[in-house]
């Protein structure tokens, strides 16, 4: 399915405009691709016979697509394509611990998708959508382990949600009360970051003892995720 290219600025809509702690939105799209770009779990918010439900999953993004998917019998995704959706992505950069617990904070980025997804059913961009979400998790399985079956692919609902309408805010830096009367105080201030990292893989109980991790998995062990 071809779709044009998306502008480079991100539109102003009255689901995106940013009315609280402005200096931290940002209208550019690159902003949204490395933040989508460097996770791969998302909360995905929908309402399902009048309530609201808020479901972490996988995702997989690309230039102009948000995709996820579960089972063809989800609740939440055989309401998603009828419904006005937001998809959540946050990353937590660290604690802003200042000299007053009203002003603590947090140093973060995140992104919200606005939209109605659509029901991947054509088979070549089902599959293709289904490797961009393996691969934004774990890159390099897609070609490593075995890839879906017909059955498992009829038993997969796959949603695609345009990133034509998004919102992005980002916290960076030091406390805000450097500069106020709270910084006279003999209290300690500043920032205390939060990093993820990947552990030393831990094979299967199941797994014979000459199968050794490949490579595109090993290399991720100690790197930090995003």
């Amino acid at each position: 399915m071809k779709q044009n290219p998306l502008p480079a600025e991100l539109p102003g809509t009255d689901r995106t405009r940013h009315r609280r702690l402005r200096e931290q939105g940002s209208d550019d799209r690159g902003a949204l691709d490395a933040i989508l770009g460097a996770g791969f779990l998302c909360h995905f918010g929908v309402v399902v016979d009048g309530h609201p439900m808020v479901v972490p999953t996988v995702y997989g993004a690309d230039a102009l697509n948000l995709y996820f998917h579960g089972s063809v019998a989800s609740r939440s995704l055989v309401a998603a394509p009828t419904a006005t959706v937001c998809v959540t992505v946050t990353h937590v950069d660290g604690l802003v611990l200042a000299r007053s617990v009203f002003e603590h904070g947090v140093n973060y980025r995140s992104a919200m998708i606005y939209g109605t997804p659509r029901v991947v059913t054509d088979p070549t961009e089902k599959l293709a959508a289904l490797r961009c979400l393996t691969e934004q998790s774990a890159p390099g399985q897609w070609d490593y382990a075995r890839r879906p079956s017909r059955k498992e692919l009829a038993a997969t609902v796959l949603l695609a949600l345009s990133l034509e309408e998004a919102s992005v805010k980002i916290r960076t830096g030091d406390p805000d009360d450097g500069d106020g009367p709270d910084a006279a105080l003999p209290i300690w201030a500043g920032t205390l970051p939060l990093v993820t990292t990947f552990g030393s893989e831990r094979p299967d109980a199941a797994l014979p003892e000459t199968i050794t991790a490949p490579p595109h998995i090993t290399a991720r062990v100690g790197t930090r995720l995003g």
